[in-house]
């Protein structure tokens, strides 16, 4: 599955042209394209599809929604080890 995840923008950094960001998901960490919002400040709500913000979003909403993420394993199975969650999933010891 591929979902478009909010995070909160921690730093911006130019990296050979390309905006990135370091985006914090509920705890989980990642390094983001800003190329489609490069005006996005540190602080900021982002919608990440596929290492891409997307989308700005509010406080709110986004918290909430990563509250509901989180209470549905999504966060890990979008940002865990896949190789271990194929594992758990094909009922294989781990």
């Amino acid at each position: 599955m591929c979902l478009a995840v909010p995070g909160r923008v921690l730093s911006v950094e130019d990296q050979d042209g390309t905006i990135m960001a370091q985006v914090d998901f509920g705890g989980l960490r990642k390094e983001v394209c800003l190329a489609y919002i490069p005006d996005v400040q540190i602080g900021e709500y982002v919608i990440v599809h596929v290492g891409f913000a997307i989308q700005r979003l509010d406080e709110k909403s986004a918290l909430d929604t990563l509250a509901n993420f989180e209470k549905l394993g999504i966060l890990e199975e979008e940002f865990g080890d896949g190789f271990a969650l194929a594992a758990k999933q094909a009922g294989e010891p781990q």
